[in-house]
């Protein structure tokens, strides 16, 4: 599939030309992950997307059940048998997609991609440290269902577009 459509950076500030290949260079607008956590707290759903064995890219949303204190790490839970799950096994490296409504007066929302790696995690201990007691409506056993998993994506770049605002979050090694 192509596109005819081509992309122009907003300036960062107002009389800023646009940078070479649409990436917010300026690292004194660049904004912090801490920052960025705090805005994410209101955004429940992403979309997840792994390579599929046809190497297609499939995408399902995920909630992330509160757990929004983000340091560059995601965690979801899932069951071991589905495409996701799979998908995982076989080619960890995944993305995030995720948007937050419209701001006051019409502002537009937040959009946030993140490029990362996802673990697949089998200990009910790490389990407990993010499980939700709004889950027990699809893992009815609790961090003891069969066939439970918790993925974890672990960010390798976050970029976001807030606004007139867009750049990449610095990440810790």
């Amino acid at each position: 599939m192509s596109s005819s459509a081509v992309e122009t950076p907003k300036p960062t500030k107002p009389n800023d030309p646009p940078t070479e290949g649409g990436e917010d260079e300026d690292p004194t607008m660049a904004m912090t992950l801490s920052e960025l956590s705090k805005k994410m707290q209101a955004i429940d759903f992403s979309m997840l997307f792994t390579r599929a064995e046809s190497g297609a890219m499939a995408g399902r949303p995920m909630s992330n059940n509160g757990d929004v204190e983000y340091d560059g790490d995601s965690f979801f839970f899932s069951f071991n048998d589905t495409t996701a799950v799979r998908d995982i096994a076989r080619d960890p490296i995944v993305a995030l997609s995720l948007a937050a409504p419209k701001g006051l007066l019409g502002k537009p929302g937040l959009f946030i991609a993140i490029e990362g790696k996802a673990e697949l995690i089998n200990d009910k201990a790490k389990f407990a440290q993010h499980w939700d007691k709004s889950l027990d409506h699809w893992f009815e056993q609790g961090v003891d269902t069969p066939g439970i998993v918790l993925i974890k994506v672990h960010a390798q770049r976050v970029h976001y577009w807030d606004g007139d605002d867009s750049g990449e979050v610095k990440l810790r090694a």
